[in-house]
């Protein structure tokens, strides 16, 4: 139905208009969704990254809105003209801001510039339209219908982006990808208001370019990535890929090889073995006759490595999110001779699945439990820290079963450290913290933690590269500036170990 006095001759058929709503808002949220994960995959905290960004994108998407106020000609050709706009600038956000991270102190100015350009080009587009059909549909109609579609577009894109998108294309294709479909937004509505569009012959011209650019990006992509984590990083770039869970990085120098998620050092091959050696058999020598092993995250296959050293263990459940990941240990040349080809072990079983979901639904009880998760740099991994995590993981503990868990630099980060011990310990847990020498990463934290009283331990294999009986007992003497601090308990719906965390290494940038 056409509003009261409007002339049908010069009135727009609302079908199309609605359909590139739907893109419009698709697109929209994709770009605010690249903006997060990349925040947060180069920032850490998750929480805080996706709060600002949706503060920040939000709040820029009313400035837009407020601006279109003082539009009051050729409303089509500026609509054109914010479509190949936000094309373009959201369509190559995801590598201008992995180019701008080579440079740290440069990148949030960046990265919120873009972020707020984003959403003020998006905030134009919704009121534009209203104004280009309010002649054409009634006025209730018009708004319940724009608002639908718009919402709809938004529940597109959240479900598809960590579905499909990221998965299969990775981000940088991702943004290009739908700067794509708001270019093809663009053509679409210079033929749905060309009786509106004086000269449309600028405006196509603008739009092929921009789509030729983005049509080179995304052909170019991985070496687009590729020339971005080369200035990120120091070393040449072996490997790189985005998983819905993480960015894996693999990095080669003269001496060895890196890995990195997120990116963050995980090991060096260089001096791993003393990482793993000192997580592995200071808890052998609590319960030396552990056979049933479990490791949480540890996807690497290090850990396990060093846990078959121990010719009485039986078997060895590696449970880790990340697919890829294991399936980088298992089947990666540099990885398989460095662990040993030890994911292909018949003892070895690997579960992936998140640690905490995972751990409630079996009844198994194991001899010793290795946590071998990432830093907790963000609330997703923080969770894996928590006393509730800690009481979960006792509950699949044998009564005289012990855990190892990484617990951070008790140098670098000493409150971390020993907001993990003391977070262990007020699960139930007697602990016993201990540290070691990792060059890669410094002195390094464990607690080794057990259900009944245990002594220090005082054995460990023959043959170890770094480990041995004269040096044992030292690792668990701490010298004054790394020595207890009063800390607070790391609870689930605090999680005060974060922020902390996020704090203490932030001084070390």
């Amino acid at each position: 139905m056409l509003p009261e006095g409007a002339d049908p001759a010069g009135a727009i058929r609302p079908g199309p208009v609605y359909l590139t709503v739907l893109v419009i808002a698709t697109c929209g949220l994709v770009y605010e969704l690249v903006a997060g994960t990349l925040a947060s995959y180069l920032l850490g905290d998750s929480v805080t990254q996706f709060s600002l960004v949706i503060g920040v994108y939000l709040t820029s998407m009313g400035l837009g809105a407020w601006l279109t106020k003082f539009l009051e000609r050729g409303l089509a050709q500026r609509f054109v003209e914010a479509e190949i706009a936000v094309a373009f600038v959201g369509g190559l956000s995801a590598p201008i801001l992995y180019f701008s991270f080579s440079s740290p102190r440069f990148f949030q100015p960046v990265f919120f510039s873009v972020v707020v350009l984003i959403g003020a080009l998006v905030g134009l587009e919704i009121p534009l339209m209203l104004r280009l059909l309010r002649t054409s549909v009634v006025f209730k109609d018009l708004v319940s219908q724009v608002l639908t579609f718009d919402y709809l577009g938004a529940l597109v894109a959240s479900v598809l982006f960590p579905i499909v998108f990221v998965p299969r294309l990775g981000l940088v294709r991702t943004s290009v990808l739908f700067g794509l479909l708001n270019a093809a937004v663009a053509f679409a509505s210079i033929h749905i208001f060309r009786d509106r569009i004086g000269s449309p012959r600028r405006l196509v011209v603008k739009v092929a370019f921009v789509t030729a650019v983005l049509l080179a990006a995304f052909v170019s992509a991985d070496r687009l990535t590729a020339l971005a984590e080369e200035t990120q990083y120091a070393d040449e770039v072996l490997l790189a890929k985005t998983t819905p869970y993480q960015r894996i990085v693999l990095t080669r120098n003269r001496a060895g090889f890196q890995l990195f998620l997120n990116g963050h050092l995980q090991f060096s091959s260089v001096d791993e073995y003393r990482y793993h050696e000192a997580l592995v058999h200071p808890a052998f020598a609590v319960n030396p006759g552990a056979k049933r092993i479990a490791v949480l995250g540890g996807g690497d296959g290090l850990a396990v490595r060093e846990i078959l050293r121990h010719p009485g263990v039986e078997s060895v459940t590696l449970v880790d999110l990340d697919p890829a990941m294991t399936g980088l240990a298992r089947n990666h040349p540099l990885f398989r001779k460095l662990n040993g080809e030890s994911l292909s072990s018949p003892k070895v079983h690997v579960v992936n699945e998140d640690a905490m979901v995972w751990l409630p639904k079996g009844t198994d009880l194991y001899d010793l439990v290795f946590v071998d998760f990432p830093d907790p740099n963000s609330f997703a991994v923080g969770k894996l820290y928590t006393v509730r995590f800690y009481a979960m993981l006792k509950a699949r503990l044998d009564p005289d079963g012990a855990i190892a868990v990484q617990s951070t630099s008790p140098l670098f980060a000493r409150h971390s450290f020993w907001i993990v011990e003391r977070t262990i310990a007020a699960a139930g847990y007697v602990t016993r913290p201990y540290h070691a020498t990792v060059p890669s990463f410094g002195e390094w934290g464990y607690v080794l933690a057990a259900r009944k009283p245990f002594d220090v331990p005082a054995k460990v294999p023959a043959g170890l590269r770094y480990l041995s009986e004269a040096n044992l007992p030292g690792l668990f003497a701490f010298g004054p500036d790394m020595d207890r601090v009063e800390v607070p308990v790391n609870r689930l719906n605090t999680q005060v170990l974060v922020r902390t965390y996020e704090r203490e290494w932030k001084k070390f940038e």
